[in-house]
């Protein structure tokens, strides 16, 4: 018997700039999805470098359902966060996320992008490989709580073509609308 993949819903959703008024419900999705939420003030600090930050939400309507952050150094961007409400699973918000996140660092120059994933997650791993990352190395306990390996992930070359590519084809797998508003500009 075949084993299919749940259907995926065909939701809109709006990406836009985090913003303090959304932390609260920011800060329900991170207590829900890791052992060692971030806190109020460490989300206000990484929102206020907005130079070399880019952190985003996703709402379906007015309700905040996902976000994500990226750090950039040089000419790396480092994904620091990547959460969406488990009861939205499956439903692309994640995929929506990480291609505004990536799509934000090239504006920004970034040539190559790096992430940590739980060795668990294999579902986050694969919504990663999908965007070109690829495992590079391993940090030894990592998750300080139970003291989980971390797999460091690379994408190299995200500036060229085939990289812009790969994320036409995979916005164009996305079902529903995703609205982006603009992110402010340092």
């Amino acid at each position: 018997m075949e084993r299919s993949l749940p259907r995926v819903d065909s939701i809109d959703i709006t990406i836009s700039p985090m913003r303090r008024r959304h932390l609260r419900s920011v800060l329900k999705i991170e207590q829900q999805v890791y052992p060692r939420p971030w806190s109020m003030g460490l989300f206000m600090s990484e929102i206020g470098y907005r130079d070399s930050r880019l952190y985003v939400v996703a709402r379906m309507g007015t309700r905040v359902v996902g976000y994500g952050g990226l750090m950039l150094v040089l000419d790396d961007g480092h994904i620091t966060t990547l959460a969406v409400d488990p009861a939205q699973h499956r439903q692309q918000i994640g995929t929506r996320l990480l291609h505004r996140l990536n799509s934000g660092a090239i504006d920004r120059g970034a040539k190559n992008l790096t992430l940590e994933v739980r060795a668990s997650n294999d579902a986050a791993q694969g919504l990663y490989r999908a965007f070109g990352f690829a495992p590079a190395g391993i940090r030894k306990g990592y998750y300080v709580e139970n003291k989980e390996d971390a797999i460091v992930m690379w994408a190299s070359d995200v500036d060229t073509a085939d990289y812009a590519d790969r994320l036409a084809r995979l916005s164009a797998g996305v079902t529903g609308q995703t609205v982006v508003e603009e992110v402010d500009r340092p």
